[in-house]
């Protein structure tokens, strides 16, 4: 396949650009400056420039450019370069998707919070969105940017990815050496649902929906089996042989993480329901198995 990634240079592009080059796949990376061989093409979200005849040419176009979340969430110019960043680049390819002669399947990632706090209920991609917290209100407008490839025709895919689980990134990196320190603590009541996947199964599920043609829609990139957060903290401190006896109270929380207290303190118990209809095998079911992966 042809594959035009955007975001390629990030902590999950770099690595689905690695595997798919293995996999003989021709990967094309945008890049914000000149590039430095034939596999790159220059692009410019900001200005609305992107090379048409590069996405044309493409089998899929994947989106995984988005300015990192961790910042100051207290702060007007983070929120508007967290929303805009998403937003902007998702409507530039969406658009030149649609103008191509032969829509390329469009890839667009997205994040779990768009559900909202459901609490303890089972969450699938049929289920609402809710609330008005700060990313459930960005992944809407992230999703509503793909309209108009959807509209022209083309494949579209929607990831909807918990946070990735792998000892080199964000935010095992951060949680590995505060449980190691004997630091670790639950949040909140702890009895909040929170999903994750493993950093292989989520190259494993955007790589199968790259190649499985005949699917399309949202998907919850996230284990089959989604843990509360005191599940989490035990799980993680067993698995840096440490105890987690400490608790950080919701009401410290809101006022410190501002804008991302409700992605800490809100729950949501999700399924990847839509993935295992299309047929995708998880190596990594439970946060057990997801975390012996990610710290291996």
């Amino acid at each position: 396949m042809r594959v035009v990634i955007a975001g390629a240079s990030g902590f999950l592009g770099t690595h689905l650009t690695e595997h798919l080059r293995v996999h003989g796949h021709e990967v094309t990376a945008l890049v914000r400056r000149d590039p430095a061989s034939a596999q790159e093409s220059r692009w410019d979200p900001r200005a609305g420039e992107v090379d048409a005849e590069v996405v044309g040419r493409a089998d899929a176009v994947v989106n995984l450019a988005g300015a990192s979340i961790a910042g100051n969430p207290h702060s007007d110019r983070w929120a508007t370069e967290v929303r805009e960043s998403r937003v902007s680049t998702t409507g530039l390819l969406a658009r030149t998707i649609a103008a191509a002669e032969r829509p390329p399947a469009f890839i667009a990632g997205n994040g779990i919070g768009w559900y909202g706090d459901h609490g303890s209920a089972p969450v699938t991609e049929d289920s609402d969105s809710l609330g008005d917290a700060f990313l459930t209100g960005v992944t809407r407008e992230w999703a509503a940017a793909t309209e108009p490839a959807r509209e022209a025709g083309a494949r579209v895919c929607i990831l909807r990815t918990a946070p990735v689980m792998d000892r080199t990134s964000p935010p095992l990196k951060q949680l590995r050496l505060l449980f190691k320190a004997g630091l670790g603590a639950r949040l909140g009541s702890g009895e909040q649902y929170f999903p994750m996947i493993s950093l292989r199964d989520w190259i494993g599920a955007v790589s199968y929906l790259l190649v499985s043609r005949d699917v399309s829609g949202a998907f919850n990139l996230c284990c089959p089996t989604t843990p509360t957060n005191a599940e989490f903290t035990h799980a993680l401190a067993k698995a840096v042989g440490r105890k987690a006896f400490l608790a950080a109270p919701a009401p410290v929380l809101k006022v410190a993480a501002g804008d991302l207290a409700s992605e800490l303190l809100g729950s949501v118990n999700a399924r990847p329901a839509a993935l295992e209809r299309a047929g995708y095998d998880f190596e990594d079911e439970d946060v057990r198995e997801v975390l012996a992966s990610a710290l291996a």
